[in-house]
């Protein structure tokens, strides 16, 4: 299988603190990985770099064979990659249709075609019965759901959820954990920026744990979670049992 997304030794300081410093990680075609970590570690800032929202200091991004570290968020769009963001900020008094609409004009620049698309990405991600919504309207899960939909209509290859069950009840969690597995079974290479451990171990096959802007650890999801500097800088030593039982988020 190979690469989505190969980033090499990507550096990015704001002042004096490096908040991204020497990172590397690959992402496999139609696989989902996790980026984990504590507040602060660099997960955003990575995002950021990666989707050209901010200019590397050095270091190289490759996504989909084309190098993109340098290119700006609409280019790197172009090429396939999509993103949510943490806070969703839809378009409030457009409905629920328009604001797809926004993403699937990328590739549609007819009308007709673009609400064609953007009704199959509402209709996946399980808005059809509020199509018609303002975007302001609609609760925390279902604002969630459009802010995946407007990325899902940019038509990508690789997709970046940025927190995406922040501020759901256990309920939507399991929702959410759902429609990212449906995500990934279209093919998609999904790249997940999330803190709910509990979410993280049902979607991600590969977790890269991002400590003070550095890389701590990688790995398949049972390797990293025993990883003692992932215990020390993230999980707390409460998070393994001697069983092996699991009990925190």
């Amino acid at each position: 299988m190979t690469n989505a997304l190969v980033i090499k030794n990507l550096n990015k300081k704001f002042g004096g603190l490096h908040a991204v410093n020497d990172v590397s990680f690959s992402v496999r075609e139609n696989e989902t990985l996790a980026l984990i970590g504590p507040n602060g570690a660099g997960k955003t800032t990575a995002f950021n770099l990666i989707m050209g929202f901010h200019r590397p200091d050095s270091g190289s991004v490759n996504a989909l064979g084309h190098e993109i570290a340098n290119l700006r968020p609409h280019q790197v769009c172009e090429l396939g990659m999509a993103r949510t963001f943490q806070v969703a900020k839809p378009f409030g008094a457009m409905s629920v249709l328009e604001n797809v609409m926004t993403g699937a004009f990328l590739r549609q620049p007819n009308t007709n075609r673009a609400k064609e698309v953007a009704r199959e990405s509402i209709n996946f991600l399980g808005l059809s019965a509020k199509e018609n919504f303002a975007a302001r309207d609609l609760t925390t899960i279902d604002q969630r759901r459009l802010e995946m939909a407007r990325a899902l209509a940019t038509q990508p290859k690789i997709l970046l959820l940025d927190e995406v069950m922040a501020g759901l009840n256990p309920s939507e969690v399991d929702q959410a954990v759902e429609l990212i597995k449906k995500l990934s079974s279209r093919g998609l290479t999904i790249v997940i920026v999330e803190h709910l451990m509990r979410a993280i171990m049902a979607v991600a096959k590969y977790m890269v744990v991002l400590d003070h802007g550095q890389k701590i650890a990688e790995g398949s999801p049972d390797e990293v979670i025993k990883n003692p500097e992932v215990i020390r800088a993230y999980l707390g030593s409460g998070y393994v049992k001697p069983q092996g039982e699991t009990h925190h988020d």
